[in-house]
């Protein structure tokens, strides 16, 4: 296996049409194998993008029903280029919703899925008010799946908060890990690059966050910036805010060298309960 092998990221504006998101997504995987991509990564809710509950209700469908997903496979199969679909809005099996992540492979078949585990409960100063739980279950389970790029560890957006879940991937032996996102503008401007950055050196891993990016058909607004970042903590590439495509070369032996360097995966230690103390030292 090359050392070396290509990544594609796209940004889009995802939008209240399954079917126009399908499209997009299409020709991206089209160019990005067009440009000598092993894989494409997409953001989360590639889909569709519509916090119109009511109106999104007509769209969300069990997996296997889902025409964006059929899209997405068959363009994997005939393209022989493998996708990590950031994420889509699907009903399960109970009735409830999943934010959920699918790996497919170069033959069009599912290799792995992920149900964002992190939901978006909060209220921003700016006055906007997000309440995923409200409608999406929470994913139970952390997944890792080898890739022609590594071992892929699978997380969506407000994962991004919560270090312990990419220190269980790492801990799996993922060397990549994937960020697709919607973020807000007010969050994304605050916290994105550093988060971004300092989960791939709390790692040594490559990451890959494909991100929303513009104003959405819905009327939100999203941050954009879809960022590859290595295993030191280098940014090597920025899409910004323009909807698009970007290749990026992913060199595993950087992965390596970085280790090596800073050997933080060996130094990990399991940390003991944390005691109160009620004295000063001794």
């Amino acid at each position: 296996m090359a050392h070396t092998a290509t990544a594609a990221i796209l940004q889009m504006t995802s939008g209240i049409d399954p079917a126009a998101n399908a499209d997009v997504i299409v020709r991206a995987i089209d160019e990005a194998a067009q440009g000598g991509a092993a894989m494409l990564f997409t953001p989360e809710m590639s889909g569709l993008l519509d916090r119109d509950r009511a109106r999104s209700a007509q769209s969300i469908v069990a997996e296997d029903d889902d025409h964006v997903l059929a899209a997405v496979r068959n363009a994997a199969a005939r393209t022989g280029m493998w996708v990590h679909i950031g994420s889509m809005a699907v009903r399960r099996a109970d009735g409830r919703l999943a934010n959920r992540g699918f790996v497919i492979d170069d033959s069009g078949a599912i290799r792995a899925r992920y149900d964002k585990i992190h939901l978006f409960d909060v209220d921003l100063p700016t006055g906007e008010s997000w309440r995923e739980s409200s409608a999406y279950a929470a994913g139970e389970a952390a997944v890792v799946v080898d890739t022609p790029l590594g071992r892929l560890g699978l997380t969506i957006c407000y994962d991004l908060r919560f270090p312990d879940l990419f220190r269980s991937l790492s801990d799996a032996g993922a060397t990549i890990l994937t960020v697709p996102a919607a973020f807000t503008r007010p969050t994304g401007a605050a916290h994105w690059h550093i988060l971004l950055r300092a989960r791939a050196i709390e790692a040594a891993c490559f990451v890959i966050a494909a991100a929303q990016t513009g104003e959405h058909a819905d009327g939100r607004a999203t941050f954009g910036h879809s960022l590859a970042v290595d295993p030191w903590g280098e940014v090597i590439a920025d899409l910004g805010e323009s909807a698009g495509v970007t290749l990026v070369a992913i060199d595993r032996e950087r992965i390596a060298e970085v280790r090596a360097r800073i050997p933080v995966l060996e130094h990990r230690r399991a940390i003991p309960p944390v005691t109160l103390a009620v004295g000063g030292p001794r």
